[in-house]
């Protein structure tokens, strides 16, 4: 049985409306952190975000969804669009067994349940929305994207955090191996409104910086937490055959993944596991992988367990490791999923994009960091790894084929 391979893209993020302004941004240097504007952030610690700039939802979406849909899903809706277009997927009117819909999520529709909150204890309850039943939930992304597309395959929607873009890759893999044709995978998530700034706040593990150059600076001697974000990315995968059959371009195959769950209590083993696993998965050794895009929380600790878990597995300093993220913040699930993208396009144009907010890691580090500007390397492999809160890891190795 031949690896899954990513045949579509669709990006949302802070520096980029659509795959390739995302690109080209990141390359760049050019950040999407900025002061937050939907709301009034002058009262709480964490002023700074990623906001998707200059997305009109009725310029892509139909009437009838903006009632009954979050920013956040209709952040999603688009990429999963863009995602189908670009993989020649075509729209049909007939429902569609063969194409399946597996995403993840961290936090659901919040600013949707937020405004809703806010008519029942100001208006009272008959001036809440029938929608509210769903539009803050988990699947909602997954379950709009299927009803808009006529996507009646598998169906999933995963909840493991910033883990959460990997594992809905895991998930679509498993389904195209047992005969599903192809999956619209990935994940797009954030909240960033009252409600959600709040329970991001709780974690304690965000910057409250100023300076949006600055603010979110992983591996970093000074590192003070990482910026919220909303955005992500969705891909389409598909058997590799096929694919090839039908004259699809391929981006890259999806040749290894794993996940695992560090324990409360427990040695904090899992990253490394997971890297393991998912290179033995690959069938590919350390001295395979030519990147590693990082989870890179900007928590010191954190940080330091994670360039421990690499050293671990390919040597100190051994493999160039990067963290784009930093242009535009942690996007909860959708930062693993936006991660793979970047991995996919790194092997497209052979060239590794730098953590543009960082000019040297700490010494106590020992990691090759790329800074000052992008590394070009003929890239073969790139792992992507991330983290959840709770003790969720996950890995995946991205082919160049």
């Amino acid at each position: 049985m031949t690896a899954p391979v990513v045949t579509g893209l669709g990006v949302v993020a802070a520096n980029g409306l659509g795959t390739e302004a995302y690109w080209q941004a990141t390359l760049n240097g050019r950040t999407g952190v900025r002061t937050i504007s939907r709301f009034d952030p002058a009262g709480y610690p964490v002023r700074l975000a990623g906001e998707v700039p200059d997305f009109v939802a009725e310029e892509h979406l139909p009437g009838r969804l903006l009632p009954q849909t979050d920013r956040m899903t209709r952040l999603s809706l688009y990429a999963a669009e863009q995602a189908l277009a670009d993989a020649g997927v075509p729209d049909t009117d007939g429902l569609r067994y063969d194409v399946g819909v597996a995403t993840a999520s961290s936090m659901g529709g919040f600013e949707f349940g937020q405004r809703e909150l806010g008519n029942l204890w100001s208006k009272g309850g008959s001036h809440v929305s029938a929608y509210q039943s769903f539009a803050w939930f988990y699947a909602v992304n997954s379950g709009q994207i299927s009803i808009r597309h006529n996507l009646r395959g598998p169906g999933a929607a995963l909840v493991t955090d910033h883990a959460g873009g990997l594992d809905a890759l895991g998930h679509a893999r498993r389904q195209i191996r047992r005969g599903t044709a192809s999956m619209l995978t990935g994940a797009v998530d954030g909240a960033l409104c009252p409600l959600g700034l709040a329970g991001l706040l709780s974690t304690g593990v965000y910057s409250t910086g100023t300076d949006p150059g600055t603010a979110y600076r992983p591996f970093a001697a000074d590192a003070d937490g990482a910026v919220p974000g909303e955005g992500g990315a969705h891909l389409i995968l598909e058997e590799k055959d096929a694919a090839r059959a039908r004259g699809a371009r391929v981006y890259g195959e999806l040749s290894g993944y794993a996940a695992t769950f560090d324990p409360s209590g427990a040695a904090p083993t899992g990253l490394r596991r997971a890297i393991t696993g998912a290179l033995r998965d690959a069938r590919a050794e350390p001295g395979d992988v030519d990147l590693v895009i990082a989870d890179a929380t900007a928590d010191r600790a954190a940080d330091r367990a994670e360039a421990a878990a690499l050293a671990e597995v390919f040597g100190p300093r051994a493999v160039p490791v990067t963290a784009p993220k930093t242009l535009v913040g942690r996007l909860q699930a959708g930062a693993a999923a936006l991660d793979v993208a970047t991995a996919l396009l790194a092997l497209r144009d052979g060239v590794a994009p730098h953590t543009a907010t960082v000019d040297t890691p700490a010494p106590d580090y020992p990691i090759d960091l790329v800074t000052g500007a992008p590394r070009t390397l003929p890239l073969r492999r790139v792992l992507v790894v991330a983290r959840g809160r709770g003790g969720f890891n996950a890995a995946a190795v991205l082919r160049r084929v």
